[in-house]
């Protein structure tokens, strides 16, 4: 890549991470916890999602998928081929073998998740041998932001009380 092809991707993802912030401030606002993901293709939104298991009562109600499933019915496929996927946190590992399913091209998210994320932090399970298709990871795109809008979230649950809820999800 030329330097100014690099400088536009870099732009571009910023712009797409920052549409996915808006959809995690979305969840936020819901009483999720804040994470949102937009999947693109060819410079062109497909879907975008924050997090709602709680308000869904569905354990997958996460973001990434949700975005995959409302993108796979927009192009009425479930292979998502050239489609890149941008999520304000590293998936999980649901999240990272649905994307490996799915076919997406490339992910890119904000914050690490050295606990839980599986696209190269605790797990990598977007490069697995093992599977039949490989996910191409950038991980760091506005991480400063996505970290501050969970950590503030976190926070304000804990200042309040009401994070108890959210451990019993924990269980």
């Amino acid at each position: 890549m030329t330097d100014d092809t690099e400088e536009a991707g870099v732009r571009d993802d910023e712009h797409w991470m920052a549409v996915a912030l808006a959809q995690a401030a979305d969840a936020a606002r819901a009483g999720e916890v804040p994470v949102g993901a937009v999947l693109v293709r060819a410079g062109v939104m497909l879907a975008g999602a924050g997090n709602r298991p709680i308000a869904l009562h569905d354990p997958t109600a996460h973001a990434e998928i949700l975005a995959l499933r409302a993108g796979g019915a927009r192009v009425g496929n479930y292979r998502l081929k050239d489609c890149v996927l941008y999520v304000t946190l590293e998936p999980c590992a649901m999240c990272a073998v649905a994307l490996v399913h799915a076919r997406v091209a490339r992910l890119v998210f904000g914050a690490a998740d050295p606990r839980a994320g599986a696209a190269g932090s605790a797990f990598t399970l977007t490069d697995d041998a093992r599977f039949n298709h490989r996910v191409s990871v950038a991980g760091g795109v506005l991480a400063a932001e996505c970290e501050a809008l969970l950590r503030d979230f976190f926070r304000a649950r804990r200042a309040d009380g009401s994070d108890r809820g959210l451990a019993q999800l924990k269980e």
